[in-house]
C-alpha cells in the first residue's frame, strides 16, 4: 500500500499538469464553440431556407457523428487535400465544432423561449431586429441556457481525452505516460477518473453560482 501511495505522490505532478491542459482545452474549445453555435443558432431561426438548410446539415452532422472520427477527418485526412493542422490546433477545432452544434441548439431552444410580444413590442418601439436580439432576448435566453451551456463545458472536459490520440498533451495522454513507466494502469486510470470527477464537480459548482447570479432578478 506505501509503494501505491508513493507512486500516485511521484505521478501526481504529470497528471495535474495534463488536467490544467485538459481545462485549458476545453475552455477554449468552449468559446469556440460558442463563436460558432451562436451564428449557426440564428441561420437555424431564419425564415430563408437557403441561410437555414446550411446551418441545419452542421448541425446533424456534427451530432450524428463520433467526435473520435471528426478528430480524425480533421487531422488525419484533412491533409490529403492541402489542409495541415498542428495536434493542438486540431483538437481545439475539432471540439469546438463538436460542441458548436450542441451550443446552438441550446441558444436555439432558449431564443425561441422568449415570446414572440417582448418581440413585438420591441419593434414597435423603433428597435431592430439585431437590436431586439441583443438588448432584449439574450439577456433573458441566457438564462435559460445556462444549464445546457454547463453540461456542454462538462463534457468537453471528458471528451479531451479524445484528442490524445493524436498525441496532444492532456490529463488522458499524461496518464499514460506515467502507466507506460510504472506498469500500474488500474489504479493510474482510477485516478484520472477521479481527477476528471473532481473537475466535473467544480465547474459544476460554478454552474449553479451563475443560476443564482442570472435568477435573482426573477
Amino acid at each position: 500500500m506505501a509503494e501505491l501511495f508513493e507512486m500516485l505522490r511521484d505521478a501526481a505532478p504529470v497528471m495535474l499538469t495534463g488536467a490544467g491542459y485538459t481545462v485549458i482545452f476545453a475552455m477554449a474549445a468552449m468559446v469556440g464553440g460558442l463563436a460558432i453555435g451562436f451564428p449557426v443558432a440564428v441561420m437555424r431561426m431564419s425564415t430563408l431556407a437557403i441561410v437555414r438548410w446550411p446551418a441545419s446539415l452542421y448541425v446533424s452532422m456534427m451530432r450524428g457523428t463520433p467526435l473520435l472520427v471528426q478528430i480524425f477527418v480533421i487531422y488525419y485526412g484533412l491533409p490529403s487535400i492541402g489542409i495541415e493542422f498542428d495536434p493542438v490546433t486540431a483538437g481545439v477545432l475539432a471540439l469546438s465544432l463538436n460542441s458548436g452544434a450542441y451550443l446552438s441548439e441550446s441558444l436555439r431552444g432558449a431564443i425561441q423561449s422568449i415570446s414572440q410580444g417582448q418581440w413585438r413590442a420591441s419593434f414597435s418601439l423603433g428597435l431592430g431586429y439585431w437590436q431586439t436580439l441583443h438588448h432584449i432576448v439574450m439577456p433573458q435566453a441566457l438564462r435559460v441556457a445556462v444549464p445546457s451551456m454547463s453540461n456542454t463545458l462538462i463534457s468537453l472536459i471528458k471528451d479531451t481525452s479524445l484528442v490524445s490520440v493524436i498525441t496532444v498533451t492532456e490529463l488522458m495522454l499524461a496518464t499514460k505516460e506515467v502507466i507506460a513507466t510504472t506498469f500500474q494502469p488500474l489504479p493510474l486510470y482510477i485516478a484520472a477518473a477521479v481527477i476528471y470527477w473532481c473537475l466535473s464537480l467544480a465547474f459544476e459548482a460554478l454552474q449553479r453560482k451563475a443560476e443564482r447570479r442570472l435568477n435573482r432578478a426573477h
